[in-house]
């Protein structure tokens, strides 16, 4: 018999064998505090690992959990597709009324779900955790994430809350809202505050990993923050044809400066250094306003091409 779930837990994987037996133990815990506060069945609720092309045994410690434990069940992608594919992919076959979005890697301590759902209970359509503390974060790797959230609040159209990530919990029809979107650049936390509702954050500590490496080395996190500001502004576009019309003016102006001294006056502008770096300046402009113009011609193509987001090799759980 189908039972109504209440909550499903979303939790992409991508070579996370170190940490998946603390992890399931901790994912435990929350299911007895769940039922202890909120009488949420077991059956209530179910925890939807999604692994997102592991090249270790996360699959197959996964699957050997999930064949044997009730609500648990493991989506294996047939490669890997990316961070928030994978959650999407998640969404995409969730059932409950609540659905929280959860990393593996214990950063995000499981427990505070309970908090996430209290303040849900209260009205709001999205809780989102917020990191006060950011426990075995480098200075300079929190620099750069603080300059990217001011940079995006400036660019974007619409307000993204700053030190978030994507811990939160959601009503079904914001899920189902969200689920709308199959763009192919995907940035989550941004596009579910696009899609609107009562939202509002609460603070807690950021754990270090438990185990293993960062899955968002600084490359990645680069990525992460083009998608989201190219994904919600134009404005590197405009500002790439502001940058051509100042240059075209500061050109002209010194064109006409040329032609003066060479007509009006025994002065001769002489050098090729000066040419050089006009030609190297105005090169490398040229050569940065095209390389953002192609970045988002790319977008439109890929989103053209209308493959599907993911594939699945095979989902797998406890049989009955």
């Amino acid at each position: 018999m189908n039972v109504k779930k209440i909550m499903s837990i979303i939790l992409p994987i991508y070579n996370e064998e170190e940490i998946i037996t603390e992890l399931v133990a901790r994912l435990e815990d929350l299911l007895t505090q769940l039922r202890k506060n909120f009488s949420i069945e077991r059956s209530s609720i179910e925890i939807i690992f999604v692994n997102d092309g592991s090249k270790d045994k996360s699959f197959f410690l996964l699957k050997e959990i999930c064949e044997q434990k009730d609500n648990y069940k493991i989506i294996n992608l047939s490669r890997n597709f990316g961070h928030q594919i994978a959650i999407t992919a998640g969404m995409d076959l969730s059932q409950g009324e609540s659905v929280v979005i959860l990393d593996a890697d214990l950063q995000d301590p499981p427990e505070f779900i309970v908090d996430l759902y209290q303040k849900l209970l209260e009205g709001y359509d999205v809780v989102y955790a917020v990191r006060k503390i950011r426990k075995g974060e480098t200075f300079f790797r929190l620099t750069c994430i603080n300059l990217f959230y001011k940079v995006l609040t400036f660019l974007a159209a619409i307000d993204i809350p700053g030190a978030t990530g994507d811990f939160r919990i959601m009503k079904r029809k914001v899920v189902n809202a969200h689920l709308q979107m199959r763009e192919k650049s995907r940035f989550i936390r941004g596009m579910i505050s696009w899609c609107g509702f009562k939202q509002i954050g609460i603070e807690y500590c950021r754990n270090e990993r438990y185990a293993g490496v960062t899955k968002y080395p600084y490359l990645k996190l680069a990525k992460l923050a083009w998608d989201g500001i190219t994904s919600f502004s134009y404005i590197p576009l405009k500002l790439a044809s502001y940058a051509g019309f100042l240059t075209t003016f500061l050109g002209v102006i010194y064109g006409l400066y040329a032609l003066y001294s060479k007509i009006f006056s025994n002065k001769i502008i002489s050098g090729w250094t000066s040419l050089v770096l006009i030609v190297l300046i105005l090169g490398g402009m040229q050569l940065v306003i095209l390389g953002i113009i192609g970045e988002y011609i790319g977008r439109i193509s890929e989103e053209c091409k209308n493959r599907p987001l993911y594939i699945i090799e095979g989902i797998y759980e406890k049989r009955i």
